[in-house]
């Protein structure tokens, strides 16, 4: 069964973008290959130095994971801190990595531009971590969102050099794995561009009912239809692909007919809107506070988690310490 690695940092609570875009797409993942799902804490220090509680934030992201339906007993999941071996790779992958590739990534570019007074060495080398995470799996296939190709390409390349350097077959390059038709680019509330946290125009799976329809009753239309049969804005169709998720087809249809005939009523679709999706994350919704309640539990998962992938990465590293020519 082929090896996938996946990782998401702790920061902020999981968003119907997440859902959609990605966790939903694990769900189906963790039966079909070897999953390891990790909270990529240690990437979170690239932004911040002092993050506000770092246990916490890892917790809540494992918490929403495990609601949404990710299951330990099939899937490894696990925290980033938990496995030092990942640190070691890491550190030989640096050996091999040059300062000139590492600061052309695009990834490094941007992150410098926003916080000119944090270009740290993490930041630089944040390319060869992701690899280490990947690589210490032996991983075949990475989801990734396009915005993470040049990172992969560095894995990639990274891989390659190792192998070339020490005359060996030994990591095999990492695949970008897309979802492509299955996974859905969920809008934001503002009317254009797509759901992120960055963006403030998110509804969160841990969100109430009340600041659901708040933001639902919020979001961006238009003055109306004035021709029948005509082509939506983008900031409608961005409502309908919303109903089109959430709402049964029989509700998509009838707003749709309301659309075509130029007798719509925004008002009454976004109430409409905002009870199916509260029908839809309410159920994720308690789970999640089931399971932040109990971080016993939490915490026994993430351990048998980091248990499951230190076996997988112990093994690998023990080969590298050897084909590098270090003491076992």
């Amino acid at each position: 069964m082929e090896t996938v690695v996946s990782g998401i940092r702790p920061t902020g609570n999981l968003h119907l973008g997440n859902y959609f875009g990605a966790v939903k797409n694990f769900l189906q993942m963790q039966n079909d290959y070897n999953c390891s799902f990790f909270i990529a804490d240690w990437h979170s220090l690239t932004t911040t130095a002092k993050p506000e509680n770092i246990v916490q934030s890892a917790r809540t992201i494992l918490a929403e994971y495990l609601a949404c339906g990710l299951d330990p007993d099939i899937a490894t999941i696990y925290v980033q801190s938990d496995v030092k071996e990942v640190l070691e790779l890491y550190l030989y992958l640096n050996m091999n990595a040059y300062l000139g590739e590492l600061e052309r990534t695009t990834t490094f570019k941007e992150k410098a531009r926003q916080q000119p007074n944090n270009v740290n060495a993490g930041l630089l080398t944040y390319p060869t971590l992701m690899a280490a995470d990947i690589l210490i799996h032996k991983a075949v296939k990475v989801p990734v969102g396009k915005d993470q190709e040049q990172n992969m390409e560095m894995a990639r390349k990274f891989a390659r050099r190792f192998n070339h350097l020490y005359e060996v077959d030994f990591f095999p390059e990492p695949e970008s794995f897309y979802f492509g038709k299955e996974a859905i680019k969920i809008p934001g509330l503002d009317g254009s561009g797509k759901m992120g946290k960055s963006d403030g125009n998110c509804i969160y799976l841990m969100d109430d009912e009340k600041t659901i329809r708040q933001k639902v009753m919020k979001a961006v239309t238009d003055s109306g239809p004035t021709k029948a049969n005509s082509e939506k804005p983008e900031v409608i169709e961005n409502l309908f692909t919303f109903l089109d998720i959430v709402s049964d087809k029989e509700t998509y249809d009838f707003y749709n007919e309301q659309w075509n005939t130029c007798s719509i009523r925004y008002g009454d679709l976004k109430k409409q809107l905002a009870e199916d999706i509260n029908k839809f994350c309410a159920p994720i919704r308690e789970k999640i506070k089931e399971y932040s309640a109990n971080t016993e539990l939490l915490d026994k998962i993430a351990k048998q988690g980091a248990e499951k992938a230190q076996e997988s990465a112990s093994k690998t590293l023990k080969e590298v310490r050897q084909i590098i020519g270090f003491r076992p």
